[in-house]
């Protein structure tokens, strides 16, 4: 079996593996799956799940959108996760409480992931909180970039500590704009300065403890003309160049309506590799991330990605950081740290409530 993985990210259609999908998964384009609400019923299943995919193609990375707050797939059964911006005013009543209780988060969000097979998360979140973007909103820590990268530090140390890689989005930031790039195409209309002084300063502070970044597909006209995620300005000159980022960049899901503007899916695809990124998302649409890994296949002068080509070894090498190194879970649900860190958050999310 080859063990290079390809650069598609795609999705399942129910809580089990259909023949249709135990053959897609195996595909040589295909290097990722990432699980949404509909793919989760409990803990059981969830377990059953991946290990089945893990039977069909071991080395594919498995990944989720665990944020907390409003982005929470995994629920019934899981820890009950608090938005991120519960933590951020935490943080600024007492800063020491809020590191402490960001770490927590981050710990306890990967290690229950984790624990049920899955490799990552995309999070945390770094776009700055402002109260015009109804997208991002309580996702973000804070409105300004040295606290965000500070909570942000934090929690990827707890995610660390429980084996698991983390992923900032929605690189160089979403909080400023008021459109959900899930419906139509944000345009950041600030000068150029505005955004690389504010939002832009809360991923140059974080590349070093990042293991990826997803760009936002979002519009910066005062800066470059192409929307982030197709971005060569954004994704090479600034994140790569200038920032030094050697991590794993994912596009956001390209049938996402701010995608659109590029083209169909083929040619989105192409825009957002040929621009950086080293895996690109096709969710909710099965006929689309089949077309793409047809085209990806066809596309390729070699028989499988990975084998022939420094630059494919490369990459499969760079995705696979993004495997979550395990740990001793086992015990999980009974060990101190577990208790402490589900009561800490708890009382967080009590507290909250009585506001």
């Amino acid at each position: 079996m080859n063990n290079a993985l390809g650069p598609l990210m795609l999705d399942l259609e129910g809580t089990s593996l259909s023949d249709f999908e135990k053959t897609l998964l195996q595909r040589p384009a295909v290097g990722g799956l990432i699980l949404f609400s509909r793919n989760y019923q409990s803990p059981e299943q969830l377990l059953e799940l991946t290990a089945g995919i893990r039977e069909v193609r071991p080395e594919l990375l498995i990944a989720v959108d665990q944020e907390g707050g409003r982005v929470q797939r995994l629920k019934a059964g899981f820890l009950k996760l608090p938005a991120l911006r519960l933590i951020g005013e935490l943080y600024e009543q007492n800063h020491e409480k809020g590191l402490a209780l960001a770490k927590i988060c981050g710990w306890a969000m990967a290690a229950e992931v984790v624990h049920h097979g899955i490799d990552f998360s995309f999070a945390p979140v770094l776009d700055l909180f402002t109260l015009q973007s109804e997208i991002i909103k309580d996702r973000a820590f804070a409105a300004d970039f040295a606290s965000v990268s500070l909570m942000a530090q934090a929690y990827v140390e707890g995610m660390n500590e429980a084996g698991m890689a983390a992923t900032g989005k929605h690189f160089p930031g979403h909080g400023t704009v008021i459109a959900d790039s899930h419906l139509e195409l944000p345009v950041d209309s600030r000068a150029a300065e505005k955004i690389l002084e504010n939002d832009y300063q809360a991923f140059a502070r974080s590349v070093a403890f990042l293991g990826a970044i997803m760009p936002a597909h979002v519009k910066y006209p005062s800066l470059d003309e192409d929307c982030a995620g197709y971005s060569s300005y954004w994704i090479k000159q600034k994140l790569r160049k200038e920032l030094g980022f050697a991590g794993v960049v994912f596009s956001d899901d390209l049938t996402m309506t701010a995608a659109h503007s590029a083209g169909n899916v083929c040619v989105r695809t192409d825009l957002a590799l040929a621009a950086g990124c080293d895996m690109v998302l096709v969710c909710n649409d099965r006929s689309a991330a089949v077309e793409v890994a047809d085209y990806l296949e066809a596309k390729s002068a070699i028989d499988a990605f990975g084998e022939g080509s420094d630059n494919d070894e490369k990459l499969s090498l760079r995705l696979k950081t993004m495997s979550a190194q395990k740990k001793n879970l086992s015990d999980l649900y009974n060990s101190q740290q577990w208790l402490d860190a589900s009561a800490a958050i708890d009382e967080l999310l009590k507290n909250s409530s009585r506001k």
